[in-house]
């Protein structure tokens, strides 16, 4: 990451125990946002490259509680306080609602423990086959859910927060029992039934209520009876589809605990996830109403999985100490990028002379200014463990960032080929390439990330690059489009256009790269910026 990509502030002042959601309906909650960046994933940053471009933020909704329960609103608007209703029943975290949306993380190391994580996961659960991807939101709150079937996305609070493999498998095992399940689409389907059921319940009371008021007397049974009916059939509908997510919850529990047991892992980490996060109020706050919980009450849903948890053969297996120390690393680079330098050294003091714990310093004291320190700890960090290609990436990235390009571009091959060939790291190779100024390094930047950019497409950095190392070659067409792409992808569909159509009258008409550029100039991105 480069170091200007650091909001001010990391994680400070943020809650010490920040509240958890564990739930595909979450995926709403977290909202069109969230499914915006699946749709055109723009707006993310790379623990070794992008720089983050805030996601508009999404209009409050109005507390439907204060809405004047007798008075008749058209049908129309009863559908949509439907639809939100059932949408927001589960407890929004207060950062949920701010005027943020969410942003992306990318990094080749995390990324590819999370594959190593889910896909024994996946393969239990029949889709291996389906390009399932784990997707890291920039959030130090814990929170796990799926959006579209295709994706599960992660805070990065939730890497930071689980302190062994097992607790963090288990919470990618219990999303993958949301999209085993199918519950996305079924919920959909059963607000759309919902929906239907509102509208007849509406048009019912809405009838009393004339009746009532041609009878001369507003205050009549048959009016009042009208005004019940128009505002009952939310509360009760509200009631049904809250019963239904608790359904998904549970059937999420059991299918998670399968899939784990089937991989011969223990369900253990599952349930003290779980356990840990039961007296949360999102989980249930005292006194409120159960059926104004998403999910089921505490007691109920972690007895009910401690009882299946513990039947599994495999309840007291233990992490592999290798994947542990990966998963430690993992949590020490992300303390390393996304926390100030005194809570990293809090966190990981000098007296701690683990592994992980000189990896998050290293990252901490070069993000603050010090390359010379940093490239002699890092160099530290390699000669315990020459084959591990992150620890070269990261020595890339800092003579990269610290101005020294050329110097980079040694680790980062080294990088490149210990990782076989992390299309983010070769991305970094590239731009360290480009950024050397020299020109006899131009063509093999381009093969780079050219190479690159077609393994990983949705990496704006990739493009952005490309486009610098054509337009040194004098390559403007070129140049152009891989502007043009690399502004699609941040969800800028106005420079996109005017890009691409820069790019189209370069280009020989019917080229491929003529036609490419009409793509751009015809396509609108999800929640993009006209």
């Amino acid at each position: 990451m480069h170091r200007q990509c650091h909001p001010a502030g990391g994680v400070a002042g943020r809650p010490s125990r920040p509240p958890f959601v564990f739930s595909s309906i979450t995926c709403y909650l977290h909202g069109p946002e969230a499914l915006r960046s699946v749709a055109a994933p723009r707006s993310c940053r790379n623990i070794g490259l992008v720089r983050p471009i805030p996601v508009r933020p999404r209009p409050k909704m109005k507390d439907l509680r204060q809405q004047p329960r007798a008075t008749p609103r058209p049908p129309s608007r009863w559908i949509a306080l439907l639809t939100a209703a059932a949408l927001l029943i589960a407890q929004l975290p207060a950062r949920a609602q701010e005027n943020r949306g969410p942003r992306l993380l990318r990094d080749a190391e995390i990324e590819q423990l999370l594959r190593d994580y889910t896909r024994p996961i996946l393969r239990a659960a029949g889709l291996e086959k389906q390009n399932i991807q784990v997707v890291i939101i920039n959030d130090p709150t814990f929170n796990a859910f799926v959006a579209d079937g295709r994706r599960i996305f992660v805070n990065y609070g939730a890497l930071m927060q689980s302190q062994t493999p097992n607790q963090l498998i288990g919470v990618l095992a219990h999303e993958t029992g949301h999209l085993a399940g199918g519950h996305l689409s079924k919920l959909r389907q059963r607000l759309a039934e919902a929906q239907t059921q509102m509208i007849v319940a509406m048009l019912l009371g809405v009838g009393a209520m004339v009746a009532g008021a041609r009878g001369g007397n507003s205050n009549s049974g048959a009016s009042n009876i009208g005004a019940a009916a128009v505002s009952a059939p939310g509360a009760i509908l509200q009631s049904t589809m809250l019963s239904y997510q608790r359904q998904q919850e549970e059937n999420a529990d059991r299918a998670g605990v399968k899939f784990l047991t089937a991989t011969g892992q223990s369900p253990k980490g599952m349930y003290e996830t779980f356990k840990r996060f039961s007296g949360d109020s999102l989980f249930a706050a005292r006194g409120a109403d159960p059926y104004q919980q998403s999910h089921p009450m505490p007691r109920e849903r972690v007895a009910a999985l401690e009882e299946l948890a513990r039947s599994s053969p495999y309840w007291d297996k233990k992490d592999d100490p290798a994947l542990q120390l990966r998963h430690d690393l993992m949590r020490a680079k992300t303390s390393g990028f996304m926390e100030q330098r005194d809570t990293v050294y809090r966190r990981y003091p000098p007296s701690d002379v683990s592994l992980p714990a000189r990896y998050a310093r290293a990252i901490a004291t070069y993000r603050h200014g010090d390359l010379r320190d940093a490239a002699a700890q890092i160099d530290a960090l390699i000669a315990v463990q020459p084959g591990n290609a992150y620890f070269h990436e990261l020595k890339g990235q800092a003579l990269l960032e610290g101005g020294r390009p050329a110097e980079a571009v040694a680790p980062l091959r080294k990088a490149v080929q210990l990782s076989n060939n992390a299309a983010l790291i070769e991305m970094l190779l590239g731009q360290a390439l480009v950024a050397s100024d020299n020109k006899a390094t131009t063509d093999e930047a381009i093969r780079i990330l050219r190479a690159a950019v077609a393994r990983e497409s949705e990496a704006p950095i990739g493009y952005s690059q490309l486009a610098m190392a054509y337009g040194r070659k004098g390559d403007y067409a070129e140049a152009d489009l891989a502007s043009a792409q690399a502004a699609f992808l941040r969800g800028d569909n106005k420079t996109a256009r005017e890009l691409a159509s820069r790019a189209k009258a370069r280009f020989a008409v019917g080229t491929p790269g003529w036609v490419k550029a009409d793509d751009i100039i015809a396509a609108k991105g999800p929640g993009s910026k006209d």
